[in-house]
This record gives C-alpha cells, sequence and structure tokens, in this order.
C-alpha cells in the first residue's frame, strides 16, 4: 500500500501526460497491487454476502483516466484508485462495497451512490412503507458509530407523490445513500488494514441487503 499512496501523491503533484507516460511503470505496478487487493476482498465480501457474485477485479476497479470532455477540470488522471464491489457488477446500480485510496482522503464506503431514478424511487418506496425495517438498521449499532452517513444533494422537500407531513419525511429526500468510514494514513500502512476493511464490509451488509431487496421488489414490472 505505501507504493500506491506514494504514486497517487506524485500523480496528484504532476498530473499530466508526459509525467504519466514516463512513470508508466508505477503506474502499472499499483494498479495490479490494487487489483490483487481487490481481488482478496471480493472473496472475502463473499464468505458473508451470498448477493455477491465471483467477479473479476478489473470489472470492479474504476479508470484512472478521467473524461475530461464536459468538464472545466482537464487535469487528464484521477489521482486516486478505487473499486466497487457489488451484486451485477460495478455498473449494475445495486448498493456494494467500494474502497477509495487517495491522498487524504482514504476511506470504504457501502450502500448506494446516485442510483438510477427508478433504483432510487424503489429505494423511497420502500423505506416510506417499511420504515421501521430501514431504521432498524440505520441507528443499530455497530453500524450507527461506524458509519458516517453520506445524504448526498438531499431535496429540500418531500419528494413527488410523498406527503411533507410524514414523520420519517427526511429518511426519503436523499438522492444517494451512501455510507462511508475513514482512514488516517498510518491505518492504510497497517498489516491489519484489509481484514479491518472486510470487517467494516461485513457491518454494512445488512444494509446492502435491504436497498437491494428494494430494488429487487418495487421495480416496475
Amino acid at each position: 500500500m505505501k507504493d500506491i499512496i506514494q504514486y497517487l501523491k506524485d500523480l496528484d503533484a504532476n498530473n499530466e501526460r508526459d509525467w504519466f507516460d514516463a512513470n508508466r511503470k508505477r503506474y502499472e505496478k499499483t494498479q495490479k497491487e490494487f487489483l490483487e487487493l481487490t481481488a482478496w476482498l471480493i472473496d472475502e465480501i463473499r464468505k458473508f454476502d451470498d448477493e455477491v457474485p465471483l467477479l473479476k477485479p478489473k470489472d470492479c476497479m474504476f479508470r484512472i483516466f478521467r473524461d475530461v470532455r464536459f468538464s472545466n477540470d482537464k487535469r487528464p488522471y484521477k489521482a486516486n484508485y478505487g473499486s466497487y464491489i457489488a451484486k451485477g457488477g460495478r455498473k449494475s446500480g445495486y448498493a456494494g462495497y467500494y474502497i477509495h485510496v487517495q491522498p487524504g482522503e482514504y476511506f470504504v464506503s457501502g450502500g448506494v451512490y446516485m442510483p438510477p431514478p427508478e433504483h432510487l424511487q424503489a429505494i423511497r418506496q420502500e423505506i416510506y412503507y417499511h420504515p421501521e425495517g430501514y431504521t432498524g438498521l440505520l441507528y443499530k449499532e455497530p453500524f450507527k458509530s461506524t458509519f458516517d452517513q453520506h445524504y448526498f444533494d438531499s431535496l429540500k422537500t418531500a419528494p413527488k407523490g410523498y406527503p411533507r407531513d410524514w414523520e420519517h419525511i427526511d429518511l426519503i429526500k436523499n438522492r444517494s445513500y451512501g455510507f462511508g468510514h475513514h482512514f488516517r494514513e498510518e491505518e492504510l500502512l497497517q498489516a491489519d488494514f484489509l481484514q479491518k476493511c472486510s470487517d467494516l464490509f461485513k457491518i454494512i451488509c445488512p444494509l446492502n441487503h435491504y436497498f437491494n431487496r428494494a430494488i429487487d421488489d418495487n421495480l416496475p414490472g
């Protein structure tokens, strides 16, 4: 992990194609290490989550190359490595397990981030009709004290079709249902770091199942 962190720090400070090409061997070496890390996590997650298939690590890891076509930020590379392990694969829209390594931003997370509209509506519907199932997981230990709630782009009012005066209305205003646990850099260098990641993923597994069941049960058709 030390080489991965240092490479990403150097890439962040030299985010240009000439530097990247001159350091391509470092990229290939650290990418391989992160793929091996991802493979280990896939195997560990499958021990407690039978919804996750035998995925290929390369299908879980995000590309380092940025799409700059519609961005004012023209830096060509991401200064992070990340992998998303989920039922149906990285692009499925299902809740899953994510690991993110970026200088100053090290975390694992679970849940579902920016789901497609039909998946988001399915989750909201499940929470609305069965709020106790969701709150029972959300406020249960050790989850409650372990994971931060990341409700990105929360709506200012009730989603269309839901009553504003519902007692749990804040629970369905979110556009994302993602939950993270951050690490200090020195924690990534400890021998038990990957085991800690697996243990954290095990804690969030019931919530992932809740979201995925909501998606499967409430999608139209």
